[in-house]
C-alpha cells in the first residue's frame, strides 16, 4: 500500500509512475475520500476540545456551589458525547473507506525499471549456459511422462479435473528430490532459515501480500471459513511478522518454505493448457526476505542470484530478464524473472519471480524494525522469490535431459536424493 501522505505531497510522479503500470486510478475519488475523513476528524477533534473544556467546567460550578448550573452543563456535555461517538462511527466507515481505496493502488516502479506495456519490452539481463544441439526431434515433457509412466494427465483430470497433476514412481521420486534438493541449498548454502508455514492463511494475511482484495477471483476460498488455500509461500511467511516490530540487527530475515500452491487461473482459459506449465496444484519453493531499506536492492539481487544458483547446479539453460512496468506484479517496485529453456517450445519459459516490494506489502501488514540509533519505528522491506517453481523444474530436466532412447539422464546433484538412480528408463 502506498503512503497516503506521499501520494498527496507527490501527486504528479504517482500519476505518473501509474500510468507507466497502465493503471487508471480515479484519483478524484482519492481526494474526495481523503477530504471526508479529514472533515470528520476535524469534527471529532473540536467536539473532544469542547467536551473536555465543559467537563471541567461543570467541576468549577460544582466547586462554586452552582450546582443547577453544572447540571445543565452536564446535560449539554453527554449530547456532545452522543455526538462524538455518533461521528466516529461516521469516522471509522470514512477511514475503512479510505483505507480500501489504498488498497487497490498498485505499488509504484523503481526508477531502474524499463517502461512498458507487454512482456514484450522486457530487457534481458544475461544467459546462462547453452541449449543442447539434439540430433532427434526432442519430445516435449508430457510424451516424455507418458512414456515413461511417471506422469499421468489423465487418471488425474479424472480424479479432480483439468491442470491437476499425477506423478509416478521415479516421477514422484524426482519432484519430491527437487524439493530437498532446493531447501539443502537455501539453508545450507544461502543461510536462509527453513520454515514449513499452513497451507491456508486468512483474510489479513492476503491483505498484507497485496492479493486482497484485489484478485480474490485468483484464490481458492475455504466456504464457510476466512482461510484461502495459498497461492504461493510468500503469503503465509511474508505475514510471519505482521504486526510486529523487529529489531534492526535481526535484519535481514532469510526465510525459505516448501508449500503446495494452489491457483484458480482465473482469465487465462485457454493459455498453457498443455501439462504442467500452469496448474491449479503446483509445489514450490519459495525464498522470503525482510531487509533494511538501505540494502533491499542488494538483496535483491543476492535473492535472485541464490535462485538462479539452482539452475546452474541442475545444469538448466536459462536466462534473466528485468520485467517492464506494464509486465510487474501488483505488489512489486522491480522484478527479475528467470526463465528455463523448454526444447520443445524453442523458448524460455518462467520459472522463478523475483521481487523487491520496498516497503508496499510491510505498510499493508505493519511490519517495522526500531534503528539501533534509537530513532523512531520504520518500515521494512520485504522481498521473494521462487527458488524454483519445482514443476516446472522438472520439465526443464525432462526436456533438456532426454535422451535419443527416451530415457533422461538425472542432473549429478539430484542422483543422491534420488538413490542413486541415474537415469529414468522403461
Amino acid at each position: 500500500m502506498l503512503d497516503s501522505k506521499y501520494i498527496e505531497e507527490n501527486m504528479d510522479k504517482v500519476r505518473g509512475k501509474l500510468a507507466e503500470r497502465g493503471a487508471e486510478i480515479d484519483f478524484e475519488e482519492f481526494w474526495a475520500l481523503d477530504r471526508g475523513r479529514k472533515e470528520i476528524i476535524k469534527k471529532v477533534e473540536k467536539l473532544e476540545r469542547e467536551r473536555n473544556i465543559g467537563s471541567k467546567k461543570v467541576g468549577e460550578l460544582r466547586r462554586e456551589g452552582k450546582k443547577e448550573e453544572a447540571q445543565e452543563l452536564q446535560e449539554e456535555m453527554k449530547r456532545t458525547s452522543v455526538q462524538i461517538k455518533e461521528l466516529g462511527e461516521l469516522r471509522a466507515r470514512a477511514e475503512e473507506a479510505f483505507r480500501n481505496f489504498l488498497l487497490t493502488i498498485p505499488n509504484i516502479s523503481h526508477d531502474s525499471v524499463p517502461v512498458g506495456g507487454s512482456d514484450a519490452d522486457n530487457v534481458e539481463i544475461r544467459k546462462w549456459g547453452e541449449p543442447k544441439d539434439f540430433d532427434f526431434e526432442p519430445k516435449d515433457h508430457v510424451e516424455i511422462g507418458k512414456d515413461l509412466d511417471i506422469l499421468d494427465l489423465d487418471r488425474a483430470a479424472k480424479i479432480t479435473g483439468a491442470r491437476f497433476a499425477l506423478y509416478k514412481g521415479l516421477g514422484a521420486r524426482l519432484e519430491r528430490a527437487l524439493i530437498n534438493f532446493m531447501l539443502d541449498l537455501h539453508t545450507n548454502e544461502h543461510g536462509y532459515t527453513e520454515v514449513l508455514p499452513p497451507f491456508m492463511a486468512n483474510t489479513d494475511s492476503f491483505i498484507g501480500t497485496g492479493n486482497l482484495p484485489k484478485f480474490e477471483e485468483d484464490l481458492f476460498k475455504i466456504e464457510g471459513t476466512d482461510f484461502y488455500l495459498v497461492p504461493t509461500a510468500e503469503v503465509p511467511v511474508t505475514n510471519i511478522h505482521r504486526d510486529e516490530i523487529l529489531k534492526e540487527d535481526e535484519l535481514p530475515i532469510k526465510y525459505v518454505a516448501y508449500t503446495p500452491c494452489f491457483r484458480s487461473e482465473a482469465g487465462s482459459y485457454g493459455k498453457d493448457v498443455r501439462g504442467i506449465i500452469r496448474q491449479h496444484q503446483f509445489n514450490k519453493v519459495e525464498l522470503v526476505k525482510f531487509s533494511n531499506p538501505d540494502s533491499s536492492y542488494e538483496e535483491h539481487e543476492s535473492l535472485t542470484e541464490n535462485a538462479a544458483r539452482v539452475l546452474e547446479l541442475l545444469g538448466l539453460p536459462y536466462r534473466v530478464v528485468l520485467l517492464c512496468t506494464g509486465d510487474m506484479g501488483f505488489s512489486s517496485a522491480k522484478t527479475y524473472d528467470l526463465e528455463v529453456w523448454v526444447p520443445s517450445e524453442n523458448t524460455f519459459r518462467e520459472i522463478s519471480s523475483c521481487s523487491n516490494f520496498e516497503d508496499f506489502q510491510a505498510r499493508r501488514a505493519s511490519i517495522r524494525y526500531r534503528p539501533k540509533d534509537g530513532s523512531k519505528v520504520k518500515l521494512v522491506h520485504t522481498l521473494n522469490g521462487s527458488g524454483l517453481a519445482v514443476g516446472r523444474t522438472v520439465i526443464g530436466i525432462l526436456e533438456n535431459f532426454q535422451e535419443a532412447d527416451g530415457s533422461v539422464t538425472v542432473p549429478e546433484v539430484l542422483v543422491p536424493y534420488m538413490g542413486g538412480v541415474t537415469k529414468i528408463s522403461n
